[in-house]
């Protein structure tokens, strides 16, 4: 059965962006870099990637579920369909297609219970599903998370949108499989989700 895998960045105090939804001041250089490449080359953007001549094999993941903020970051910047070398889920309980303009391949907007998405999606043949954010769909997804993969970087935000949202679900024991540590001060650590 394939896996959920929330792959994310998140500061020191616990938050995956700013007050705003801000996440520009995760570092985007060094050595750390070409490791989160390397090992998830699909969690670029597809323009980012093809920019940077990288090739997104599908080695991991080949779909995405994100909801409406951490999708609608590229939006000004007319990105509609930021990684459409996946298939892409969004969750909206307000938005529609008409939010979206122009074209958007390999995205499906949806109004349909996270849960019962990943479970059917996790039943389909295919790779890992990359769960991108946000906080709150992460808190509905929560008993679904088979896999944490978390790049800590060395910020404090203060405030912003927390890795998981406050919200109803059962303490979850997960197990560390792997830690390293990068020059940069950003450390990836990735756990798996221990079964009874």
């Amino acid at each position: 059965m394939r896996e959920l895998v929330y792959y994310v960045a998140v500061s020191l105090d616990g938050y995956i962006a700013g007050p705003g939804g801000e996440f520009d001041a995760f570092p985007v250089e060094g050595d750390h870099m070409a490791a989160q490449i390397k090992l998830f080359p699909e969690a670029i953007p597809t323009v980012a990637a093809d920019a940077m001549g990288i090739n997104q094999i599908k080695a991991t993941f080949d779909t995405v579920v994100m909801g409406w903020n951490p999708y609608a970051v590229g939006l000004p910047a007319g990105m509609t369909s930021p990684y459409q070398h996946l298939q892409q889920v969004v969750f909206s309980r307000n938005r529609t297609e008409e939010d979206i303009p122009g074209e958007h391949p390999n995205l499906e907007l949806t109004h349909e219970d996270p849960v019962e998405v990943v479970r059917r999606l996790k039943s389909e043949p295919g790779k890992s599903i990359w769960l991108c954010g946000g906080g709150q769909l992460a808190t509905q997804l929560s008993g679904e998370i088979d896999r944490l993969v978390l790049k800590r970087s060395p910020l404090l935000f203060g405030n912003g949108i927390p890795l998981f949202a406050p919200g109803a679900y059962q303490p979850s024991s997960f197990e560390e499989v792997s830690t390293t540590a990068f020059g940069s001060g950003v450390v990836i650590s990735e756990y798996v989700r221990r079964r009874a």
